[in-house]
């Protein structure tokens, strides 16, 4: 996926967070973060975005819930995080705002997205 800037692998988010990969499976599975399939070996990776200092966004969770009990698969979830929108209160993409602290505007429009 091109809108993506960067992809880690489950053993590199294991590094990255100092947590065994078995918990950042379970991170996947918990959708903490989401995880495509990418490369060309087809393996499972994480947006580096996804991840901050200390772990995963603590905003992610609620705005994955928010837009994927809207009808959104993870493709389209994806794909929505890091398509970049000028009308959004920081440069760049949704995602990008949720880094800037801009959780509220985020899932304010995820729930429109939904109506």
């Amino acid at each position: 996926m091109t809108l993506v800037p960067s992809w880690l692998s489950v053993p590199e988010v294991a590094e990255r967070v100092g947590l065994p990969m078995s918990l950042v499976r379970r991170m996947i599975d918990d959708r903490d973060v989401l995880a495509a399939r990418v490369g060309e070996n087809n393996a499972v990776a994480v947006p580096e975005a996804f991840l901050g200092p200390d772990g995963p966004l603590h905003s992610l969770k609620g705005t994955f819930t928010v837009l994927a009990d809207g009808g959104l698969d993870d493709l389209e979830i994806l794909v929505w995080l890091f398509t970049p929108d000028p009308s959004l209160p920081a440069p760049g993409a949704p995602i990008d705002n949720l880094h800037a602290g801009f959780k509220t505007e985020i899932r304010r429009r995820a729930m429109e997205l939904a109506l």
